[in-house]
């Protein structure tokens, strides 16, 4: 089975837009995808990037734009300016990285946290946030918080950040594929090709 990695902040728009997209990509093309949650400032830092909060406000309204074109396009309706907008996704980022660890499928765990923050005005920093996603999945959320809270999450988080840089990433959503880097969930038609050649 073909492998595909796909880094991502849970704080990215852009990757709750493909979320669907990628998961029947992964079903149609039968590839294995690797959800790898990452430091997204940590990677901006070593790549380059900027926090959209220092981005001119060309480039924000530019996003804005972007987002309300694509929505209608895709079905979807996303707050482009929530109330708990960007906070730290450490501790959602571990969480996800817990379920992984326990053996739990994450594909739809990451789309829910991503949707607690676009969609419902959900802080995703927030330990009753994530316990209440985890629980509409029915997943174990406290024995999920619990291995969160143990160094091996946080050093599996930490390691798929500085894999993401070494792969090449420098955005979110990318998706690598046998070393070539994806970014954007507009891209996912590109990968679709490339998955099928």
């Amino acid at each position: 089975m073909k492998q595909l990695d796909y880094y991502f902040w849970l704080n990215s728009d852009w990757a709750l837009l493909g979320a669907d997209r990628l998961a029947l990509l992964a079903q149609r093309q039968d590839v294995q995808v690797n959800y790898k949650p990452v430091d997204l400032l940590d990677v901006y830092a070593r790549t380059g990037g900027i926090p959209l909060s220092r981005r001119s406000v060309q480039r924000q309204d530019y996003r804005e734009q972007e987002l309300r074109r694509w929505m209608p396009l895709l079905g979807m309706q996303i707050n482009v300016t929530p109330r708990y907008m960007c906070p730290d996704a450490s501790l959602a980022s571990r969480f996800l990285i817990a379920a992984e660890l326990l053996g739990y499928p994450v594909a739809q765990l990451h789309k829910e946290i991503l949707a607690a923050q676009w969609c419902h005005e959900q802080d995703i920093a927030q330990a009753d946030v994530l316990l209440g996603v985890a629980a509409r999945l029915g997943l174990p959320g406290p024995a999920m918080m619990q291995r969160a809270a143990q160094p091996e999450a946080e050093r599996q988080y930490r390691r798929y950040t500085d894999e993401a840089v070494s792969a090449g990433v420098f955005g979110s959503p990318s998706y690598v594929l046998a070393g070539e880097v994806f970014w954007g969930q507009d891209r996912l038609d590109f990968l679709d090709r490339a998955l099928a050649g």
